[in-house]
């Protein structure tokens, strides 16, 4: 009964190609608008989570200026080395802590020279920051303390000034000073916020204000505590030490900013997540305009059939048979377009997520649940022209011209 009903209803809707495309259209949009969106936002997710982690683990920044925002302040007090000796010895939870300070200079070797930013900084970097290295390895604690010009390059500075050659041992000039390369950085490729990460070179931190900056301010301090569950308690503590160390009333707010490095991702999730609620109801929406015109095109399929109804209904068909095989086209009609729906969205998310570099993340459950919800749909728009046609009278059906 239900195997004859479903052939005999794909056999009407294949009579019907363009009124069955038509009609398909805004299960299409609706289901394919679903998939689509879900499966990009599961990559972008993934994406920024990656590269989150790749900043590093269990970190808090900490620069300059307050009210939360983004990056140093110029005329905010920096830091000293005096600030950074205190959070050291007396925060607990911190196991790396390395202060950095950073801005755009000129590199040379032979007759290239390439504009990149130059960071200051200690070893503890290297960790935090999860570098790891091709060739050559991070500058000492030694050199760090000594503040000899040594360096580790990036990939892109290496390109741009070495081709494919190894760096290490060279000799470059940074704004007219010599800097011996020890070290040549493995790749990251593009950051969080969309700067390449290899287009760096890093120095040690008294180096780099003994022969740039001329004092021994400092930008930033990013600080890594051993897991996660210890990050506030060791924000607390830095908080207060630094408040003491740059006499800061009570009564007034941080003079400073501290970023816990995870909230960056929960922040690009959150408004993630707004954005695919906003855009599922849009495509509820066309799901319930495509149930709608099922329900539009049966109703107008049961008139166009009237006397095949009555013929049915007269040589003994029962109510619930005329009503099955309704309930099963417009079923039929719906999934198929549901399916035609996840066809389109699993293409639009791979065409999208292969342009812009995110992972393509299709989800199992997530495709079973709009093919199943489609015919859900069905069902639901389908029901009052089926019952409609089982209610037609045998005699008027016959007669219906």
């Amino acid at each position: 009964m239900i195997f004859s009903a479903l052939s005999l209803a794909l056999r009407e809707l294949w009579a019907n190609k363009l009124r069955t495309f038509l009609t398909c259209l805004g299960m299409i949009i609706g289901v394919g608008s679903v998939i689509a969106l879900l499966t990009i936002g599961a990559g972008v997710t993934s994406s920024i989570n990656r590269e989150f982690a790749s900043i590093g683990q269990n970190l808090v920044w900490i620069w300059p200026g307050g009210d939360q925002q983004r990056g140093p302040s110029r005329e905010a007090k920096r830091f000293t080395w005096h600030d950074l000796d205190l959070v050291r010895r007396t925060v607990p939870g911190v196991v790396r802590i390395a202060p950095s300070v950073g801005a755009g200079h000129t590199v040379k070797f032979g007759n290239l020279d390439v504009n990149t930013t130059i960071i200051g900084t200690t070893p503890d970097y290297f960790d935090i920051r999860l570098w790891t290295f091709a060739s050559g390895r991070p500058f000492s604690d030694a050199e760090s303390s000594a503040g000899r010009m040594v360096c580790a390059m990036g990939q892109t500075v290496r390109d741009k000034l070495f081709g494919v050659a190894d760096p290490v041992g060279q000799r470059v000039r940074i704004d007219g000073v010599a800097c011996e390369v020890v070290g040549l950085l493995a790749p990251k490729g593009a950051g969080t916020f969309g700067q390449d990460e290899d287009d760096r070179i890093i120095l040690p931190l008294r180096a780099y204000q003994r022969r740039f900056t001329g004092d021994d301010y400092i930008n930033t301090l990013q600080l890594m505590a051993a897991n996660k569950d210890d990050v506030p308690r060791m924000m607390e503590g830095a908080r207060a030490v630094l408040r003491q160390a740059r006499n800061v009333p009570a009564d007034k707010p941080d003079d400073f900013t501290m970023q816990d490095v995870s909230s960056f991702g929960d922040e690009a999730n959150s408004v993630l997540g707004l954005m695919t609620l906003f855009v599922g109801a849009v495509a509820f929406i066309s799901l319930i305009v495509g149930g709608i015109g099922i329900m539009n095109i049966m109703l107008v399929s049961v008139t166009e059939r009237t006397r095949e109804i009555g013929i049915r209904l007269a040589i003994g068909a029962q109510e619930r048979d005329v009503m099955t095989q309704f309930l099963i086209e417009a079923m039929a009609l719906a999934v198929v377009g549901g399916i035609a729906g996840v066809l389109f969205g699993l293409a639009i998310a791979y065409l999208v997520t292969g342009l812009l570099g995110w992972a393509f993340l299709p989800s199992a459950p997530l495709i079973l649940g709009a093919t199943v919800f489609s015919g859900l749909i069905g069902v639901g728009f389908g029901f009052f022209p089926a019952r409609r046609a089982a209610r037609l009278n045998p005699i008027e059906a016959l007669r219906f011209e």
